[in-house]
């Protein structure tokens, strides 16, 4: 599914980067549940870039590094509204930044749909930090419940000038809430994009879920390859051979994205069941090239 983030009153510091957003994406074959571990790559490359989350509990997060994005997103049918500074993205003091979903709208904030429901974050590093290739990595902990849907991902540096998903999209985690044993690897580019894109899912054993702890997500990403892993378990691999004959558009530089949406078309809203507020914890992020 396309899924764009605009608004008619959009404040983000980086518009363009507000064009897109993770998306649901069709799993390859067989690929639902998690296959036998597999060692992931072994890397001791340079690293690139680092962000610890270190720094005083309520701080907003360093802005050489991130920057907010503000608005709602209207194609995707999500409910939020990310709102800047720190109200809804902050560190906590004890290494962590915390992006939190609340069921709130405490500046009559509008949405596609009205007056918004709920407010969240999401941050990139466009303007700031891009890379082409290298290890991408993250370590968190998602939220739990119906309408919640965590995300670490990265978006071609030239969406600007070429559009969405012409600029590619990877999807290095995306989770929800329906589905709380089970994430999403995915690439998106043109021709296969929104529920076309290509992908796999990984299931945690023995209903487990990823809301209960910590894990550790990432990419390995070199010229016409994508490996996804989980807690350096790889579950696929993706390459040119693997479009159809379609463009591979993953040879050139990506931004990074880190964001909580609160209900769309994938996940679905909130329900009854939905406690708030709800949180994406994020340990760290780097990224090592070489």
């Amino acid at each position: 599914m396309t899924v764009a983030l605009s608004r008619r009153r959009r404040t983000a510091l980086f518009a363009l980067s507000l064009v897109c957003c993770a998306t649901a994406a069709t799993a390859a074959p067989g690929a639902a549940a998690a296959p036998e571990p597999e060692p992931a790559p072994a890397r001791t490359n340079a690293l690139a870039f680092s962000d610890d989350f270190n720094g005083p509990a309520g701080s907003a997060v360093d802005g050489g590094k991130w920057q907010i994005e503000t608005g709602d997103n209207v194609n995707n049918h999500e409910r939020q509204y990310y709102t800047a500074g720190n109200k809804n993205a902050a560190l906590d003091g004890q290494g962590n930044l915390v992006i939190t979903a609340r069921k709130e709208n405490p500046a009559n904030y509008q949405c596609w749909y009205g007056r918004c429901e709920y407010t969240s974050a999401r941050l990139n590093t466009a303007g700031k930090f891009t890379t082409t290739y290298g290890r991408v990595e993250a370590r968190l902990k998602v939220p739990r419940g119906q309408g919640m849907w965590p995300a670490f991902w990265m978006l071609g540096n030239d969406i600007g000038q070429v559009g969405w998903p012409d600029s590619g999209e990877i999807d290095v985690m995306e989770n929800v809430g329906k589905e709380p044993n089970t994430v999403h690897g995915t690439l998106h580019g043109p021709g296969y994009s929104g529920s076309g894109g290509i992908g796999a899912a990984y299931s945690l054993p023995g209903g487990e879920a990823f809301a209960d702890k910590f894990h550790t997500f990432a990419v390995d990403w070199s010229p016409n390859k994508v490996t996804w892993s989980v807690d350096g378990h790889v579950y696929q691999t993706r390459t040119p051979a693997d479009l159809g004959g379609k463009q591979w558009v993953f040879n050139k530089p990506f931004f990074l994205i880190l964001n909580l949406a609160v209900g769309g078309y994938w996940p679905g809203d909130p329900d009854g069941s939905t406690t708030f507020p709800q949180t994406l914890t994020v340990d760290y992020v780097r990224v090592t090239t070489g």
